[in-house]
């Protein structure tokens, strides 16, 4: 019985010498990002957010959708990604954005099939692919078509000529997270489906530091002084996607949504 003991004793210090050994290592491997050409992190490849930030930024509970679609259309419950859970509105977009939030069956953009803007589009429930180069760095989303360009040229950045959904971008490196300031927006954007929302002025900068291969952790400070009383954060795990040859797919989605928008035009009309 003593020489079962012992024996078991030697087998268990056995076992924690080498997971003291395998620890590091697998941590090691785990715990970096590859390195591109460039010797910056490597972030090619399709991406995605896990959650229901595209549903409200802020925590919320489960409530219905749209009569008669029951659970299916029924909004699921979930934990907030602003940094305290407070969005800092002033009284004017406060009342927007709850008049937003009455309408969001009719008027959310991404109901529309409109651009989904900066930075819902990295939250939407669908894989985004990052293209990286070392002067430019392209950004592919599958709704809508959304596409956007990171021009790696902060420090000399050049305003954009027109307004637009996605605005323009322009990014750096802070030892290895990649930084990315955007602005010039049309300010028709939301940013979830519960009304949250920003003016024309918004200014959002980006932060995309690797957590190791396969993690992100996403970062986006929202600055507008018609919108808000002071700046604020929100911050989201992004997921590498490992399955056999992922791809971002095209999702056209504007002749879903063609009645939406225009079947009040039709000589007799839908809506």
């Amino acid at each position: 019985m003593k020489k079962r003991y012992r024996q078991l004793l030697a087998s268990a210090a056995a076992l924690s010498v080498l997971s003291i050994m395998l620890v590091p290592a697998l941590a090691s491997a785990q715990g970096q990002a590859s390195r591109a050409f460039d010797g910056h992190p490597d972030l090619n490849g399709v991406w995605q957010a896990i959650g229901t930030a595209h549903w409200d930024l802020q925590d919320h509970p489960a409530a219905a959708g749209p009569v008669d679609t029951g659970a299916i259309g029924a909004i699921p419950p979930g934990q907030g990604v602003v940094v305290g859970n407070t969005i800092p509105y002033t009284p004017d977009a406060l009342a927007q954005k709850q008049q937003n939030f009455e309408n969001r069956w009719t008027d959310d953009p991404e109901i529309k099939c409109f651009l989904p803007g900066v930075p819902r589009a990295t939250y939407l429930p669908h894989p985004f692919r990052i293209i990286q180069g070392d002067q430019k760095i392209m950004m592919v989303y599958g709704f809508a078509e959304a596409n956007r360009t990171v021009h790696m040229d902060k420090a000399n950045p050049e305003r954009s000529p027109i307004d637009s959904w996605m605005g323009r971008s322009h990014g750096a490196w802070d030892g290895d997270t990649l930084v990315v300031d955007a602005e010039g927006f049309n300010g028709e954007s939301w940013f979830d489906r519960a009304g949250n929302h920003a003016s024309y002025a918004l200014k959002v900068q980006e932060r995309y530091t690797p957590m190791g291969p396969n993690a992100i952790m996403y970062e986006a400070t929202l600055e507008d002084p018609n919108t808000f009383t002071e700046p604020w954060t929100i911050r989201l795990p992004l997921y590498r996607r490992l399955d056999e040859n992922v791809r971002v797919l095209e999702f056209k989605c504007v002749e879903f949504s063609e009645d939406l928008l225009y079947g009040h035009l039709r000589k007799e009309p839908t809506r």
